[in-house]
């Protein structure tokens, strides 16, 4: 609960729920629980993607917020970064996976799923793009990082199968780093990958080209919306792939994805009058606010934290990986999913949408 609801408040809340230490969250993590409903299913998730993304978000506030404010994510951020070591690709490269490495503590303090190697994941784009934007990587490391994206992109070793036709031959970036797992196209993901890679001004090349063909096609075609798993299962929702894309336009304008912004505005707004979680209609507002348009209906912020246990921000799917045909077409239903929550998180997008919703009507 937070008393007074401004930025300022959500911010010391963020830094109250950071870990001190404990059996499941080492310092400087922020706790996170995964779950599925139809299983009674739940564990806290020792994990270093809602730290990271939590630290990213605060970060892209701090110009925009007090002193105090400043002080505390300054404060955040360092306890944060002390963390990543633990997430470091297990030989030593600068890749990061979700969960601690040296052991694997893949499905973190459960007791089933961990002794099976097959859930065991290899480290991936999304977690290496936020620790690399959430921290300062030397301009060699980034060039390192990009060459190993391309080895790993679709077509470098083999073919995407579980998506549509027509995207198979696109050179596009793919979730993993590991050699024997699927290629998977994730178009939050990549719009994470996006941005790191546009931080720090890398050349474009035929991946960053056809990973954004990829982004617009969701759009155009009305895929996104229509099969949201398909185009971004580890998401698996029309809102956050139209906020992950949001971010990325607003930060750095690709031109490959302008074609597509009143398609974005039109699908928002649709969305976010239909919408039934107030965190979700949150969301859907910042992505608004974030393509330019500031005649939206302010959200409801009283007892927000109502609505964090019914939101989640990212999912993981027990036959994602599978490129069967028969499994695929089971691949996206619920019973297979596990759902992530993170309330560190939650606040910080509370407090993003805060701050862009001041920045758009100043």
């Amino acid at each position: 609960m937070v008393s007074g609801l401004s930025v300022d408040a959500v911010i010391e809340r963020i830094a109250d729920l950071q870990s001190t230490g404990d059996r499941w969250f080492p310092t400087g993590l922020f706790a996170a629980y995964r779950s599925n409903a139809t299983l009674r299913y739940y564990r806290p998730d020792t994990n270093v993607f809602f730290t990271a993304i939590t630290v990213f978000t605060l970060q892209q506030l701090r110009p925009h917020v007090s002193p105090t404010a400043q002080q505390r994510i300054e404060q955040i951020w360092q306890r944060a970064v002390r963390t990543y070591p633990l997430f470091r690709n297990k030989d030593g490269l600068l890749t990061y996976n979700f969960w601690p490495t040296r052991p694997s503590q893949h499905f973190s303090n459960g007791y089933l799923f961990r002794h099976f190697d097959h859930f065991r994941i290899p480290d991936d784009i999304d977690d290496t793009a936020m620790v690399y934007l959430t921290t300062s990587p030397t301009t060699d490391e980034v060039a390192w990082l990009q060459t190993k994206l391309g080895q790993h992109a679709n077509l470098s070793q083999r073919m995407i199968r579980n998506t549509y036709g027509d995207y198979q031959t696109l050179r596009a970036y793919s979730t993993w780093f590991g050699k024997t797992m699927g290629i998977d196209f994730d178009a939050c993901a990549m719009s994470n990958l996006l941005y790191c890679l546009f931080q720090y001004d890398r050349p474009r090349d035929q991946h960053v080209t056809d990973t954004l063909i990829y982004l617009r096609s969701v759009v155009e075609t009305g895929r996104y919306r229509a099969e949201p798993f398909r185009c971004a299962p580890h998401y698996a929702r029309p809102s956050l792939i139209l906020y992950h894309l949001a971010r990325l336009m607003a930060a750095f304008q690709p031109p490959e994805l302008e074609p597509v912004r009143a398609q974005l505005i039109k699908d928002a707004q649709h969305l976010v009058e239909r919408a039934t979680n107030r965190l979700e209609q949150l969301v859907l507002t910042t992505t608004l606010l974030r393509l330019g348009q500031t005649d939206n209906p302010s959200v409801d912020l009283e007892h927000i934290e109502q609505a964090f246990g019914d939101f989640h921000f990212f999912i993981a799917g027990l036959l994602t990986a599978y490129e069967h045909p028969l499994l695929r077409r089971l691949a996206d239903r619920p019973l297979v999913h596990m759902r992530w929550q993170c309330e560190a998180h939650c606040w910080a997008l509370v407090a993003e949408y805060m701050v862009v919703e001041r920045l758009s009507s100043s």
